[in-house]
């Protein structure tokens, strides 16, 4: 169980004790920690004693004085520093295993672990958790844990994760629940399997559990072109989504009533198929689920219109294409339509169509450098959202943004966020 060593904040307690990027942590007074919530629980006092091996193998105990909540200033490759565990079940709607095969090895992990749940929001099945986990979650209070429920009812849940242990998620949910750990909950909603009933069934149960269990958020199952020898499935309707969208506003209705929240949330994506409007902004409660694509589009629009009323001094800049998903450019098209008009500006929305994955997937977070290569005009200057790059500034087809700009004639940069989008379509007004 190491530590390995990325970075070192400038003037940090770290730096000031020789520590560097590249080495190694051992041990912490004297104990292997598994992470970086071991970590923070063994530094918490006046004086801590770390043991660090150098890029050339060398190792030495350095010893900090600090204030028990005063950082390290430590970065890590990993915030988990033993092996991250992995998912135990097959789901029968696994994007993973829809990847296309030869791609980059970290899109093929299945992680599973109740420490990124905690750390990230990463959604976590409970099927693979021993008591000792369930110990360190109640006695750390690891609150809130993200929870993949998909269906409340045993025999669905099991069907739809072939985990014979899938059916035990209730029990599980209580024993966390009754040590005062709560839950934000998720449904990957496939037609013909956990909607309709199912639904209903998993809404009434998870909210009888509310406040323990925060939020419930139903997004739809992603299918990809990769799916030979999977087990099939398909798509909503725009009939079926529609439905959803009715079911679902009737328990926002009666929940706002009870609580004063909404508690279950749909993905931007049943609304878009359904051709039914957003719920208002406010029904978002602050947007608990915006990292699971929950309120993505109100949320932008609220950024949009807020960053518009500080935008009487500027003009518009250079025309720009700006390449988004199928699902996303329904949106976006009016918006950008308005600006235009607003500020006679002749910037483009683009939607892409995502080849890559088959087609079916219409979201802008899964396209790839490939595809809006393509889809983009040679000489063009490109505004791409930010969502289509990871961490280390790679598309999910593994071609690097570096790449993509030398592959480009126009010039290409990166958009956060309705704010930074509009700083890129305007300019500062002249005179």
């Amino acid at each position: 169980m190491l530590g390995n060593i990325s970075g070192v904040r400038k003037h940090s307690l770290a730096e000031a004790a020789g520590i560097k990027a590249g080495e190694k942590l051992l041990s912490v007074c004297g104990t292997q920690v598994k992470d970086i919530i071991e970590l923070s629980f063994y530094t918490s006092d006046y004086e801590v004693e770390l043991e660090i091996e150098n890029v050339a193998g060398e190792k030495r105990l350095v010893n900090i004085a600090k204030h028990p909540d005063e950082d390290l200033g430590i970065e890590f490759e990993s915030a988990v520093f033993d092996k991250v565990s992995t998912c135990y079940n097959n789901c029968i709607f696994c994007f993973v295993d829809q990847m296309i095969p030869g791609m980059r090895p970290g899109l093929y992990v299945r992680d599973d672990d109740f420490r990124l749940s905690f750390l990230y929001g990463n959604f976590i099945t409970l099927t693979n958790m021993k008591d000792e986990d369930f110990n360190r979650i109640i006695t750390t209070h690891m609150s809130p844990l993200y929870v993949s429920v998909h269906a409340t009812d045993p025999q669905v849940r099991c069907q739809m994760m072939n985990n014979r242990f899938a059916g035990e998620l209730m029990d599980k949910l209580h024993r966390l629940l009754d040590a005062g750990i709560q839950v934000h909950t998720q449904i990957v909603c496939c037609p013909g399997y956990n909607d309709g009933e199912v639904l209903a069934k998993t809404f009434a149960d998870l909210y009888a559990l509310h406040p323990g269990v925060l939020t419930m958020a139903i997004v739809p199952v992603g299918l990809t072109k990769n799916r030979e020898h999977l087990h099939p499935l398909r798509t909503f309707t725009k009939e079926e989504a529609a439905a959803i969208v009715d079911m679902v506003t009737h328990w926002q209705e009666r929940c706002r009533k009870e609580t004063g929240k909404s508690f279950v949330y749909l993905g931007d994506e049943f609304y878009l198929l359904a051709e039914k409007e957003l719920p208002p902004a406010a029904w978002y409660d602050g947007f608990p689920q915006l990292e699971n694509g929950i309120g993505l589009t109100s949320s932008f629009l609220i950024e949009w219109e807020e960053t518009l009323k500080v935008l009487s001094q500027a003009q518009a800049s250079a025309p720009a294409v700006i390449p988004v998903g199928e699902s996303a450019y329904k949106v976006l098209k009016p918006v950008i339509a308005a600006f235009n008009e607003k500020y006679n500006a002749q910037h483009q929305v683009l939607a892409v169509k995502n080849e890559f994955f088959g087609g079916k997937v219409n979201v802008t977070g899964l396209l790839v450098g490939g595809d809006i290569l393509a889809a983009v005009p040679k000489d063009a200057r490109v505004i791409l959202p930010a969502v289509v790059l990871n961490k280390d500034n790679l598309f999910l087809d593994d071609m690097s943004f570096d790449e993509f700009k030398k592959l480009h004639q126009g010039t290409v940069e990166v958009a956060v966020g309705a704010k930074e989008l509009l700083h890129l379509l305007t300019v500062p007004k002249e005179g």
